[in-house]
């Protein structure tokens, strides 16, 4: 069938749709939705079969969606209407939530219905980004399969959307405005991580913090008794520690309202205002545990953004870990693995081609504890999605493990970068030469099964995330008795002997910062403008050109699953 994908952007459920149906077969084109000129000329030069919408923020033009038949994937379940599905569902603690196909008509979600599903809402608060890239893209993914088989169905009729009926259950809701994001310290803390958490990862909360208004992200419940509400009480690896009306909350992350500001680590938002407050434990973003002969050093960056401090204190875990008489090394990310270096507190520093060079540097220990690791066998487990120096941070590993839908974006090209991390030695290793070649000028994103015929990832195991963890944790443990092991890791040691006599580690990282030296601070290839454009949310003015490349060459010799890809 061909397909056509609107999209307001390119994110990772769309990604996912992408290459779901690319490798079902179907001739896929995919167009960013700047204007209603372009999503109606996308549609006359793809003579689509079908036009699917995964993440639509716009209207569909009448003249497309009268043309071609036009399917919303909506964030909600039948009969939820409105563009702020997600942040009321959170807000106002729903017990079940869902995912509805409907078709497109003059009115804005109220289209006949083509399908849906259904799933139960954590008991606990989910982050709006955690809930939308989790059961939302699951169930979106399934439902883009079920409409397109609907739609080859010359039989199927969408059933109209009929308030009467007993699984139409939603109602409209108006959009979220920004009194419905403002809360006071004072307020309890559940009340505050729900409202922060339905704006997570935009807009933000909205509250006043050090006498300055601020954008909140990224909140965790602290200790009972934590000072007056408002005040900030202690700070911990860049979050801050405030006191709220019944307790407390660890502020990760804070935008302060004025021109020019980004996203940041809560202290380094707050600068000289929390300078002299004092350090606490009960937060972490980094942690290790360990059995008899498997240990697990945990991290889970926001976003997956990974500052230079932060990739210090993970090399030095690393390096402790390491250190350990443990058989078997764990290397587990969050949410998001990792997106390598983080662009926002590059843009926000005073010298920020040097903040970049730093953090290229950083994150290059980390990968060198991976790949330099010749005490224990080692493995990396994927159950977020990952991208650029992130995905290349993992390939030092004997065992690369991603999860079912996550997508990888192992490539620099789209942020102007040539790269590091050592890519120029594990991503060939692991490939070979010619598609490491491919995957990085080429910047498509790659699906877990995928990954794993190239050879870029050795195993794929589904399950919700938890799931996910606890079987690669029952993988390393088999494999930590496992009668090869002393042949395993002798193999292990004896390669990178090898490797090493043929050309040092410090060759590959000499070769790659000379080439990163001329982006970062010669800007050859833009990085500073395509750095601020994603920093600063810019709106695509146009289609990116490597999907148009991609839509003049879909249906041809492309891997299975090959798509597009923003960083």
């Amino acid at each position: 069938m061909r397909i056509l994908l609107l999209c307001s952007a390119f994110n990772g459920l769309t990604q996912r749709c992408w290459l779901e149906l690319r490798r079902a077969g179907h001739d896929v084109t995919v167009e960013l939705a700047v204007s209603e000129q372009v999503m109606v000329e996308a549609a006359e030069l793809a003579k689509p079969d079908l036009v699917i919408c995964p993440f639509l923020k716009d209207r569909v033009p009448e003249g497309l969606w009268r043309a071609h038949r036009t399917v919303i994937i909506h964030p909600g379940p039948p009969g939820d209407r409105g563009p702020s599905s997600l942040d009321w569902a959170i807000v106002e603690a729903e017990p079940e939530w869902g995912v509805t196909a409907l078709q497109a008509v003059e009115e804005m979600d109220a289209g006949p219905i083509w399908g849906f599903r259904r799933f139960v809402m954590p008991a606990e608060a989910p982050r709006k980004s955690a809930l939308y890239n989790g059961p939302v893209a699951d169930a979106a993914v399934e439902l883009v399969a079920e409409v397109v088989a609907r739609a080859g169905d010359a039989s199927f009729v969408p059933e109209p959307l009929d308030y009467r009926s007993p699984e139409v259950r939603g109602r409209l809701r108006r959009a979220m405005r920004h009194a419905d994001r403002e809360f006071s310290w004072e307020e309890p803390t559940e009340d505050i991580v729900r409202r922060v958490r339905a704006a997570d990862g935009s807009p933000g909360g909205r509250a006043r913090l050090c006498e300055v208004p601020v954008r909140v992200f990224d909140v965790y419940r602290g200790p009972q008794a934590s000072g007056a509400p408002g005040q900030v009480v202690a700070r911990r690896e860049g979050a801050v520690l405030v006191g709220t009306g019944d307790g407390s909350v660890w502020v990760g992350h804070l935008r302060v309202e004025q021109e020019g500001a980004v996203k940041l680590p809560a202290a380094l938002a707050l600068g000289e205002r929390v300078a002299g407050v004092a350090q606490r434990s009960g937060y972490s973003e980094i942690t290790y545990d360990r059995s008899d002969a498997v240990g697990v050093v945990s991290f889970d960056f926001y976003n997956g953004a990974m500052s230079t401090e932060q990739c210090r204190r993970l090399a030095a875990a690393l390096k402790y870990a390491v250190a350990q008489d443990t058989r078997v090394l764990v290397l587990r990310g969050g949410e998001v693995f990792s997106n390598g270096i983080h662009l926002n507190v590059i843009e926000a520093s005073r010298h920020a081609e040097l903040e970049a060079w730093m953090n290229i540097n950083a994150i290059n220990a980390v990968c060198r504890e991976v790949i330099g690791c010749g005490s224990q066998l080692v493995v990396t487990s994927m159950g977020g999605n990952a991208g650029a120096g992130g995905v290349m941070m993992g390939l030092g590993a004997d065992q690369v493990i991603v999860r079912d839908g996550v997508v990888l974006n192992p490539h620099y090209r789209t942020m102007g970068l040539f790269g590091s991390e050592y890519w120029t030695y594990v991503l060939p290793r692991r490939v070979g030469a010619e598609q490491a070649r491919r995957l990085t000028q080429e910047a498509l994103p790659i699906g877990a099964v995928q990954a794993v015929e190239l050879g870029l990832a050795d195993k794929v195991l589904g399950g919700v995330r938890l799931d996910f963890e606890r079987r690669v944790l029952e993988y390393a443990e088999r494999l930590a008795v496992d009668p090869g092991y002393d042949r395993m890791l002798s193999g292990r040691r004896q390669v990178r002997e090898v490797d090493e006599r043929r050309k040092p580690l410090d060759a590959f990282r000499a070769e790659e910062l000379a080439e990163m030296s001329r982006d970062m601070f010669e800007d050859r290839h833009e990085f500073r403008a395509a750095r601020r454009a994603f920093v600063r949310k810019a709106k695509a003015g146009a289609t990116p050109e490597h999907l148009a490349r991609h839509r003049e060459l879909s249906g041809a010799s492309a891997p299975a699953g090959a798509g597009a890809s923003h960083m």
